[in-house]
């Protein structure tokens, strides 16, 4: 008899492995193998047919899952392991509970298997409370999937909310649902909700309507007790509820969810906040009182630093009630994590296109500074939670992180001219404060540079406006200090920093004005030598993206003699040959292809030697990424000698355009002088694949370009060619060799023509492993671990 996707040894092997899985006194280490096996049982029941698969069903072609069972009794037999429920094996539970999930989903299955199943359910409820977290929640899924299995048919309807049109195994699940419901022990209510949060999440037919009219009053009682048990839990069921079709019905589910929100606390009620805020149809008055409850802590904040009765916040309903205050006062963890939880939420709001309109720019804006204040000792405050806000969130990292992330999205809205100076004014603090940790100061620079990319064009919008060339005078200085801190996440910080704004103002002549007056790109320079790598590397990004403006010189002086007579390109070449670490050597190889598309001045100065020497440098590099980018670089160079070069930096020396692009005897010629082809042909054959194929795709692309033009003939069996093609084999074999020096162009493509590169390119685009994953080698790996397979038969890939 055929099997599914076994040949006649997987049919062979599958017994004998149920048999090890069966059996409690054998050993199964290796959850990998489980995991593998279950993506294969997974293929099966949602595909029906794998891959080189060739076994035809005459009969029930639509049915292979349910063939697969009825085919192998000792799979069935496995997937009962549920009511063998003391097994010593988490992970053999866990995987048997997890497969007959699979297989119950499916209608075919789930009548083959039912009366089992039904049998098992005390079982699988036992299994719920499980102390190891994935065969509990497998437990639950397995309940979920024979609960809507069962609803099928008879009572797949409107049945009644009674249950007395209920199949009997359907029945069984919900009273002990309801029964946990009512459970005074919090991990039994826990159990149930997260069955019916999976439940409503995955079944949306019309049956879990009356699901949820049985179930929404012991539901809604959780809320009258003190406190109320598993809080997240309960948040995560209203929120799968109101998602679901039962959502749009009127069932009593929005005036749950306005009690549950004025019930839990303002941290428990955060996350049911942003999620009603998330929903597409909602009541607006219930959405204006989620808005409320985010708004609640920092209107809190803006309470206790005022100085004064200022103008209109928050809107009504998120004044800072006694129970946010309450929250703040009773530890300084609880304050912390209130704080922190509010501004991420609101963060998240912010970017989304359903977030409450009229937004509320301004009173953010003044409560995110406040908290900045508070956290820097700035604040003045007028109130004893002032005070204590002041006491508790002094040096507080976890919030000052949170407070610039959330003050960095605020730059996309606007806002008052006073309030945009106190943001500048607070960023400037934090930029300067010796105080301020490596991981604040990074957030420091990513807020204010939102918040200068951000700000308004000036009238002539061809420069800064004046507020922001202020704000630059007073930055530039402070950026430089940074560059020279002892600490290298500074400097590395800092350089970012210069990195993206050079990048967006490198053309505007007010920021080339003060930059070049700064010491900065000095500076810069000096930290290509820095002996941390990391700052290195960022150096190197740095002085890359000045030098394409033209806001770059190479720092000369008595203190530095050794690079007096020396171009950037030098320096960033000896880095690359060099550098013992891997990143500055990459950075290097991203700005010498950035500097080639954009045409720049020591690019321009001669190219065939800038490729040439770069290129030479990159093949001989060990880290694989850095090889690969050197096949980056050549493929930008094929392109702009095919006449397609890719879009260049207003400050680039010019190059001209409006010559004709090159003929294809002149382009190879170029190829094989920069010696082009050599690395090319050697990373055909690199043991890292991503090199491999970035070569492959490289060569396709060139034999592509030159066979519809005629390009030059084959040479026959050249002295070139048969030296070529030998080359290759032994590349190929591992073996270096000697390098092939300059080529003719007519022996490349007659190389070129004869390999199969198209087929290499597929080959290279199978994972690693494509020949070891088949269902019989992954049997004979697991059984090969608990010894049942001898020696030699084992296929361990």
């Amino acid at each position: 008899t055929p099997s599914l996707i076994m040949d006649p040894e997987c049919s062979r092997l599958l017994p004998a492995l149920c048999a090890v899985l069966v059996d409690p006194r054998q050993p199964v280490a290796d959850d990998t193998c489980l995991e593998k096996l279950l993506d294969w049982f997974k293929t099966v029941t949602e595909a029906g047919m794998g891959e080189g698969v060739t076994v035809d069903f005459p009969q029930r072609p639509d049915r292979p899952s349910l063939l697969l069972l009825q085919e192998n009794p000792c799979l069935v037999e496995l997937l009962f392991r549920v009511l063998k429920a003391h097994d010593p094996r988490p992970r053999v539970l866990s995987f048997s509970l997890r497969l007959a999930g699979l297989f119950a989903a499916q209608e075919d299955c789930f009548q083959y298997l039912q009366v089992s199943l039904s049998r098992a359910v005390d079982t699988i409820f036992s299994l719920q409370g499980d102390s190891s977290l994935f065969v509990a929640s497998a437990a639950g899924q397995l309940l979920v999937h024979i609960l809507a299995l069962a609803m099928r048919g008879p009572a797949e309807g409107h049945p009644s909310p009674q249950g007395c049109d209920w199949p009997a195994c359907a029945q069984k699940i919900v009273c002990h649902v309801e029964d946990s419901l009512r459970s005074t022990a919090t991990p039994q209510v826990t159990q149930a909700l997260n069955v019916l949060t999976t439940t409503f999440g995955h079944c949306h037919s019309p049956w879990t309507q009356g699901l949820w009219v049985r179930l929404s009053p012991l539901v809604a009682c959780l809320l009258e007790k003190d406190p109320i048990p598993a809080s997240h839990s309960l948040v995560d069921l209203l929120l799968s509820v109101a998602r679901s079709p039962v959502g749009s019905s009127d069932c009593g589910l929005w005036e749950t969810l306005a009690q549950t929100l004025s019930h839990l606390s303002p941290t428990q009620a955060g996350p049911l906040a942003l999620g009603i805020l998330k929903l597409q149809d909602c009541p607006q008055a219930l959405k204006t009182q989620a808005f409320g409850v985010l708004l609640q802590p920092l209107a809190c904040v803006l309470k206790a630093a005022a100085q004064a009765p200022g103008p209109p916040g928050f809107p009504e309903g998120a004044t800072g009630d006694s129970i946010t205050v309450d929250t703040f006062l009773s530890s300084k963890s609880a304050c912390v994590g209130l704080l922190c939880q509010a501004l991420a939420h609101l963060e998240l709001l912010q970017l989304l296109p359903q977030r409450p309109s009229p937004w509320p720019q301004a009173p953010l804006l003044r409560a995110a500074v406040a908290i900045l204040r508070f956290c820097h000792g700035s604040a003045a405050p007028t109130s004893d939670v002032g005070g204590h806000l002041c006491a508790v969130l002094a040096g507080c990292v976890r919030v000052q992180r949170a407070a610039l992330d959330f003050l960095g999205t605020l730059s996309q809205g606007t806002g008052p001219q006073e309030l945009v100076t106190q943001v500048f004014a607070v960023l400037l603090e934090y930029l300067t404060s010796p105080d301020s940790s490596p991981m604040v100061l990074k957030k420091a620079f990513q807020a204010t540079l939102r918040w200068l990319l951000g700000s308004p064009k000036a009238p002539s919008c061809c420069d800064l406006d004046p507020h922001t060339q202020l704000f630059l005078g007073e930055l530039l200085p402070v950026l430089r200090k940074r560059l020279c801190s002892p600490c290298w996440e500074a400097r590395d910080s800092g350089l970012e920093f210069l990195t993206q704004v050079t990048r967006h103002w490198g053309g505007q002549a007010a920021f080339r004005h003060a930059l070049l007056a700064s010491e900065v790109p000095e500076l810069t320079g000096q930290l290509l030598r820095d002996p941390e790598s990391y700052v290195r590397a960022s150096a190197v990004t740095a002085t890359g993206q000045l030098s394409s403006w033209g806001l770059y010189a190479t720092p000369t002086g008595p203190e530095h003699p050794e690079v007096q007579q020396e171009s950037l390109f030098t320096e960033l070449l000896h880095i690359l040959s060099t550098d013992s670490e891997g990143f500055p050597r990459r950075a290097v190889m991203h700005v010498f292809t950035q500097w080639l598309k954009d045409g720049h001045a020591d690019v321009a100065e001669d190219l065939e030697q800038f490729v040439a020497r770069v290129l030479q440098a990159a093949s001989q590099d060990l880290d694989w990424e850095v090889r690969a980018q050197g096949l980056e670089l050549a493929l930008v160079f094929l392109e702009q000698l095919l006449g397609q070069p890719g879009s260049r930096c207003p400050y680039a020396v010019a190059l001209p355009e409006a010559a004709p692009p090159a003929t294809l005897a002149q382009v190879l010629q170029a190829l094989c002088r920069v010696q082009l082809f050599e690395f090319a042909l050697r990373a055909l054959f690199d043991c890292d694949r991503p090199v491999a194929q970035k070569s492959c795709d490289l060569l396709l692309f060139l034999k592509a370009k030159a066979t519809p033009c005629g390009g030059p003939q084959e040479a026959g069996a050249s002295p070139d060619v048969v030296s070529v093609e030998a080359a290759l084999q032994r590349w190929q074999a591992g073996e270096q060799g000697q390098p092939l020096g300059e080529l003719e162009p007519e022996a490349v493509m007659a190389v070129l023509r004869s390999m199969d590169l198209e087929g290499l390119r597929g080959m290279l685009a199978k994972s690693s492993d494509h020949m070891e994953k088949s269902p019989q080698s992954l049997l004979q790996d697991m059984l090969a671990t608990v010894g049942v397979l001898g020696e030699n038969e084992a296929d361990c890939y």
